[in-house]
């Protein structure tokens, strides 16, 4: 009798079955630990030999990466990979308190609503170029490269695309600050001065590469780009958390907008125009949104 009641009255008294490990105080604090590892995009783990232990342990011991798991999800992040390549890459769902940054960072780029509307195409032009085709997306070798006059000269052109567009259709050529998508945008970009500069040659913060610039800093200060010079107003090559956030991207409805105009960027950050193949449909996505409204 005895034998038959133990294991209901250890279930009832909250014990853990036999061979069924209780998550300890340090378990959920190592957990909490390489979540906020994953939270510093520019710490490598190579670099870092807590981080590597955790990583190590998050791969081979199933409960704890639950429980990091668990802690990522209560914090409302969104865990993209776990890997020596990329540490543990996090990503923030709508509703994170963690989500903000980026929020704060469109805010802070321009009061205007259309010069915010340019941050957001900024953003997304320097993912089109960073990785222009599917299978750099898939490859997890791939390192994309791109400059600040490249991802400009790259939204000029597309511009030009779309405003012989308007023309063949008779399309209005005035700027709507409210329609969405890129035919809304290429309007403002294009009219916009490409370098402008202050008296002692700085480049101006509102001007088209300076709005590129300031994306691709602050993507830098995100450990999604690195600055590897300043040639042809700065360059950058991509690093293994970029990838994985702008394969959560490259599914939206603007990113295949701009892809699907035939602009095709080259691996030396200059951009290329090719006409499109026969029989592409290049009409704009209704609606297409912007990472920034």
């Amino acid at each position: 009798m005895t034998e038959q009641t133990t294991e209901p009255v250890r279930e009832q008294a909250g014990v853990p079955a036999p061979h069924t490990p209780a998550v300890t105080p340090a378990d959920a604090a190592d957990a909490a630990r390489l979540v906020s590892f994953g939270l510093q995009p520019r710490l490598q783990p190579a670099r870092d030999a807590e981080y590597g232990e955790l990583l190590r342990r998050y791969r081979e011991d199933p409960p704890f990466a639950r429980l990091a798991d668990a802690v990522a999800t209560g914090l409302g992040l969104i865990v993209l990979e776990v890997s020596d390549r990329a540490g543990m890459a996090v990503t923030a769902d709508e509703d994170s308190v963690f989500a903000v940054r980026m929020g704060d960072y469109a805010r802070r780029a321009a009061t205007d609503s259309a010069d915010r509307f340019l941050h957001g195409l900024a953003h997304l032009a320097l993912a089109a170029m960073a990785f222009p085709r599917p299978e750099d997306l898939a490859d997890d070798g791939y390192i994309g490269r791109v400059t600040v006059n490249g991802v400009d000269a790259f939204v000029r052109q597309a511009c030009r695309k779309l405003e012989e567009r308007a023309e063949e259709q008779g399309d209005n050529t005035d700027p709507v600050s409210d329609a969405p998508g890129l035919e809304a945008a290429w309007r403002v970009w294009a009219r916009r001065s490409s370098t402008g500069a202050t008296k002692d040659a700085r480049r101006l913060a509102g001007s088209t590469t300076g709005i590129v610039g300031k994306a691709a800093a602050f993507l830098t200060e995100s450990g999604f780009l690195q600055r590897t010079g300043d040639e042809a107003g700065g360059t950058y090559r991509t690093t293994a958390r970029y990838q994985l956030q702008v394969r959560d991207l490259a599914g939206g409805a603007a990113m295949s907008e701009l892809l699907g105009l035939g602009i095709v960027p080259v691996s030396d950050g200059t951009a290329t125009l090719l006409p499109p193949d026969e029989g592409d449909d290049l009409d704009l996505v209704a609606d297409a949104g912007l990472p920034f409204s």
